[in-house]
């Protein structure tokens, strides 16, 4: 293997690839990344046996071939190198990295040791812009959970039917919901349980443009190609919750808030939360929202805002955290927001095809804003 490659490609290429690298992998092959050069390109790959990624570069290639190199050397080297251009040579398991006068050889591994890449060749495809794709993927993505004993909520689910795309993240305490309709054959449908991983690295290289990406869709493995750039990830196995249940149909009380304001006054009031009790009271009344937060160890906080609100007096307590996640993926001035009574989740919704849902706490943990103070408190 022979090729001559630009440095300012390379770097581009393994700044796109260096998370896909497992850092404490459960083989040694795969904390190396794949150097392939093929066709005038140069093909970096790399795999954690769940998500794999594929991106490639033009080069001039001399000599085609391929080598395994240790991802993290490698890479450290590549950054280091002042010279525009990086001449890389592979014979048996040693790579030749040759920029100028420097030299440099990096014990690697053959390509038959690297696992095989998933294909999914002829499996139904579908098509979205980068940045809706980017911002759907965003938007339920910080609902999923993270390390959670029911590991499929460690998913964004995605579920095509009738020529619509719906992407779910949830972790039982708050949920988002996003679709989007799609140029889809009608009988092309399924669900999807994509790794929050993979979804993460996802919405890393997508971008805010208009140009076209596209979805394959297989049984067991899903891929994302964008541009240079394959992206492909195993499916979660196993039912997805029914989420459908928990997302409120009628509403007794649906207002606008305005949204801005809202972030800024949860903001404040989080800063008297502690971690064993991260609540705030949310004391609705005619024309008026009143949030509260008290800590024994911190002490109260205690805030207001106008709302166009007009029933009768409400009191429900909410994770100010997972409050303010919504409300910046949320969109527009104003948002609006449903309930119906302290034990039941509450709906925010925006101009969007987006919904978030947020489970209520228990009132206890967090102040009435009509309590007496703790300075006047005997």
């Amino acid at each position: 293997m022979k090729a001559v490659v630009s440095k300012i490609d390379l770097v581009n290429l393994i700044s796109k690839i260096q998370s896909i690298v497992a850092t404490k992998p459960a083989i040694p092959i795969l904390a190396n990344v794949l150097i392939e050069a093929i066709d005038d390109q140069l093909i970096v790959s790399a795999t954690d046996l769940t998500v794999s990624m594929c991106c490639h570069a033009d080069a001039k290639v001399i000599e085609e071939g391929s080598i395994a190199l240790p991802a993290r050397r490698f890479f450290q080297l590549v950054r280091e190198l002042t010279a525009p251009q990086i001449k890389i040579s592979a014979n048996a398991e040693i790579a030749e990295i040759t920029t100028g006068t420097s030299v440099f050889k990096i014990n690697g591994m053959s390509k038959a040791e690297f696992p095989t890449l998933p294909d999914l060749t002829g499996s139904p495809e579908a098509s979205f812009k980068s940045s809706d794709l980017k911002e759907m993927l965003a938007k339920t993505s910080f609902s999923a959970a993270r390390e959670d004993s029911r590991y499929m909520l460690n998913a964004v689910q995605l579920q095509i039917h009738n020529q619509m795309a719906t992407f779910i993240g949830t972790d039982g305490k708050r949920l988002a919901k996003v679709s989007s309709s799609l140029p889809l054959d009608p009988s092309v449908s399924g669900s999807y349980a994509i790794p929050l991983k993979a979804v993460e690295e996802m919405v890393k290289i997508l971008d805010d443009s208009e140009q076209e990406v596209r979805l394959s869709m297989a049984s067991d493995k899903l891929s994302l190609e964008s541009g240079h750039l394959t992206l492909s990830t195993k499916l979660l196995s196993g039912q997805y919750p029914d989420v459908e249940r928990v997302i409120p149909t009628t509403l007794s009380q649906n207002f606008s808030i305005h949204r801005e304001e809202l972030i800024s006054l949860l903001r404040q009031i989080s800063l008297f939360t502690s971690e064993m009790s991260s609540s705030v009271r949310f004391s609705f009344e005619t024309g008026q929202l009143h949030l509260a937060a008290m800590s024994s160890d911190i002490g109260e906080g205690r805030v207001s805002m106008p709302v166009d609100y007009a029933g009768p007096r409400i009191e429900i307590a909410f994770n100010p955290y997972f409050f303010l996640d919504i409300l910046r993926h949320s969109k527009d001035e104003t948002v609006k927001f449903g309930l119906n009574d302290p034990h039941n989740p509450g709906l925010i919704t925006d101009s969007t095809q987006a919904l978030f849902v947020i489970m209520p706490m228990r009132l206890n943990d967090a102040p009435s804003p009509r309590k007496e103070t703790l300075s006047s408190a005997p």
